[in-house]
């Protein structure tokens, strides 16, 4: 089946536009409350091991648009899990 690249790209682009938006909305959340106690570490560095993944699959096959999305989900868990740190911290005083 013969998929027009046009609408390839618009999907990939729209596919890493919806998964980024939930992370800066956890970051926007998180600095505004100073609180990130209920995001799992664990969920994070499972998501984080899958971002890695896909980014060397994206790699390999050599798509721009697998490989920018996941570099920039692995920078905003980067974010998110150094904020947690500070975050739970601060809480244990």
């Amino acid at each position: 089946m013969e998929v027009d690249s046009t609408l390839l790209t618009i999907l990939g682009v729209t596919a890493g536009i919806l998964i980024l938006t939930g992370w800066v909305e956890q970051i926007y959340k998180g600095y505004k409350t100073k609180s990130l106690k209920d995001v799992s570490k664990f969920l994070m560095i499972f998501i984080s091991a899958g971002a890695i993944l896909w980014l060397i699959y994206g790699i390999i096959v050599e798509d721009v648009f697998i490989i920018g999305t996941n570099v920039a989900a692995i920078a905003l868990m980067m974010i998110v899990l150094g904020m947690k740190k500070i975050y739970d911290r601060k809480l244990r005083g």
